[in-house]
């Protein structure tokens, strides 16, 4: 299962790059408000990602949803925590988005057992 998340972060760098290297002013500075807006402010990153992780499983983005669930591992949120802001996503976002959650179960999965391995 870790082999998920290598393969994504791997994929998602490699597209990132060459997204990059023929990006216009307008996609650049998406990418930098993005990388910016995850910065602590008033709101620290822990709650920051929380944020976005709710608002990428309404919004069913995958690819989104394991990023900030990676991001949100890597901060050190614990399960409980992570899941519970899920609820509220699966709340908000209605039936629909039980498929998201269930990859997002599946990718928390891989996260703890690449950390269990390394």
């Amino acid at each position: 299962m870790a082999n998920q998340v290598e393969e994504f972060n791997e994929y998602r760098a490699k597209m990132n790059k060459r997204i990059l290297e023929d990006a216009d002013k307008v996609t650049k500075r998406i990418f930098n408000l993005d990388t910016n807006a995850y910065m602590p402010g008033a709101l620290d990153v822990k709650t920051k990602e929380l944020l976005g992780l709710v608002a990428s499983a309404v919004l069913r983005c995958d690819d989104c949803v394991k990023y900030h669930l990676e991001t949100s591992h890597k901060e050190g949120l614990k399960k409980e925590e992570v899941f519970e802001a899920l609820s509220i996503a699966t709340l908000v976002g209605g039936t629909i988005v039980i498929p998201h959650l269930r990859r997002a179960y599946e990718y928390w999965d891989a996260l703890e057992e690449q950390k269990a391995n390394s």
